[in-house]
């Protein structure tokens, strides 16, 4: 930029501009805020009376509709509310009105530099310093204006989010009124027939009074007090029905359970008297839990060593068997598959073969399945385990694993590592063990997949069957039916 010499400067000061006092001062460190009238002429804004601000306008407006809220009527609220929705609209034309006259003071004061801005180039000295002087108060009042705009921006914000709740609410408030007429119309209506069935009745009762004697009023009398004592006995005739009730349910299931054990004791009876001609018989108790064992009916029996064992299961209503894949010993472990069926064990021997059943079908485990009922709510639950076997070879360590059965997949695990995890699918299965001693009915066959397969021991029988029928329950509501080598879903099976 090119300074302007001293000589210059005089000259234009001479010229243009009258010399500026020194002694001059500004009333304040901003630019005077005045506004334009009509004719343009000058209004002090001192001289006008002071007006709210929409911000307080707002906030008074907003906290006497809280208040009187509790205690209006629906019309009265929806009226106040449209009051408050015309004010909302009002404080928005204003807000509008103000920022024309925003944009007109912007206006002004872009000329007013301007010219401020023109002036400087011509002067010099000290009336230069006061013409920068006032370039810098229009500045700052731009500055002013500029965040008087923002806060203005922001309180039209708040009247329009304002005047949108006032809407609705007038709209809502409208909604009320019209159904609170409507249920007052109705309950006109229900009261008017109402008072006509209370005078149809007083009349009918008027003309049969005219028509009653004195024999009447005493049979209307035993009528009445007949109808009393038959209301006050009533509640306990009912009462005694639901007892006696109750107690003829409970006598009927204990009769069943009691046809249910003589039934089973008359079985064993014939089987003992048959089993002075037979050679093998099947011992175990024939509930959920146990293990099933083919013993030899006397010393005679001839040796099982050159014989074969193959146990069924046969379904009450179909009455067809079905082959027990892998149960080929003399020792099969009862799982939740056998409930409802009666087991049937075919034994091969060189001279003859014996076909061996139970007396009758597999009862469940006492209280087995409302334990499982309370495991189902749980997306999954831990089963303590020792592994076995692990692909068909003993597994040496013998250590403790964590079993978790959850509602889409199984997963064994040891302390913070995971040894197999794999969600239901077709090529799962999970079964007890079919054979092994007494120790089977603690123990299952588990097949993750292809290729990978445990046998996992359980801390007791019901932690066994309760991780067997949980699986179960899971893999089904994923459209799996999990079961061991060779099984079908038994009908009506556990």
């Amino acid at each position: 930029m090119t300074r302007v010499g001293r000589d210059f400067g005089d000259t234009m000061q001479k010229e243009a501009v009258p010399s500026v006092s020194a002694d001059v001062s500004f009333a304040s460190n901003r630019f005077p805020n005045y506004k334009i009238g009509a004719d343009n002429s000058i209004l002090d804004p001192k001289e006008e009376p002071e007006v709210p601000s929409m911000k307080d306008l707002l906030a008074r407006e907003t906290a006497q509709l809280i208040e009187q809220q509790k205690r209006l009527s629906v019309r009265d609220l929806a009226s106040k509310f449209e009051k408050g929705l015309a004010a909302a609209a009002k404080l928005s034309d204003e807000a509008k009105i103000r920022e024309i006259i925003s944009l007109e003071k912007h206006v002004l004061l872009k000329k007013l530099r301007d010219a401020l801005e023109s002036l400087r180039g011509r002067v010099a000295g000290r009336n230069k310093d006061n013409v920068d002087e006032a370039i810098s108060m229009v500045e700052a009042l731009a500055v002013q204006l500029t965040q008087g705009e923002g806060e203005l921006l922001q309180e039209k914000a708040e009247v329009k989010k304002l005047a949108s709740f006032l809407k609705q609410a007038s709209e809502d408030a409208k909604k009320l009124v019209g159904e609170e007429r409507a249920f007052a119309r109705a309950e006109i209506d229900s009261a008017r027939a109402a008072v006509q069935r209370v005078e149809e009745a007083l009349e009918q009762e008027r003309i049969s009074k005219s028509f009653e004697s004195q024999d009447t009023e005493g049979l209307k009398k035993e009528v009445q007090e007949a109808r009393r004592i038959k209301m006050l006995h009533q509640p306990s005739k009912v009462m005694d029905m639901e007892h006696e009730l109750r107690a003829l349910r409970i006598q009927l299931a204990e009769k069943s359970k009691y046809s249910i054990q003589l039934r089973k004791e008359l079985a064993i009876s014939k089987r003992l008297q048959e089993n002075k001609s037979r050679l093998y018989d099947i011992d175990g108790t024939e509930t959920l839990g146990s293990c099933l064992k083919i013993t030899p009916c006397s010393d005679n029996s001839p040796d099982f060593s050159r014989s074969s064992v193959q146990w069924y299961r046969v379904s009450p209503e179909a009455g067809r068997k079905e082959a027990i894949s892998g149960a080929t010993k003399l020792v099969y472990a009862l799982e939740p598959f056998d409930v409802g069926m009666t087991l049937l064990a075919e034994i091969v021997s060189d001279q003859q073969n014996i076909t061996l059943t139970t007396t009758g079908p597999i009862d469940p485990a006492p209280g087995l399945g409302n334990y499982v009922e309370g495991l189902v709510r749980k997306s999954d639950t831990e089963f303590t385990v020792v592994v076995t076997q692990m692909n068909g070879r003993e597994h040496p360590s013998h250590s403790i694993h964590k079993l978790h059965v959850g509602k889409m997949r199984i997963k064994l695990c040891k302390g913070r590592f995971t040894k197999a995890k794999e969600s239901y699918s077709s090529s799962m299965q999970l079964c007890g063990v079919r054979g092994g001693g007494n120790a089977a009915a603690q123990a299952l066959f588990w097949q993750v997949k292809k290729g990978l397969s445990y046998v996992l021991a359980f801390e007791s029988e019901r932690e066994r069957n309760a991780a067997i029928m949980l699986a179960r329950r899971f893999a089904f509501n994923c459209n799996i039916m999990l079961g061991g080598p060779g099984d079908r879903a038994p009908q009506g099976g556990t």
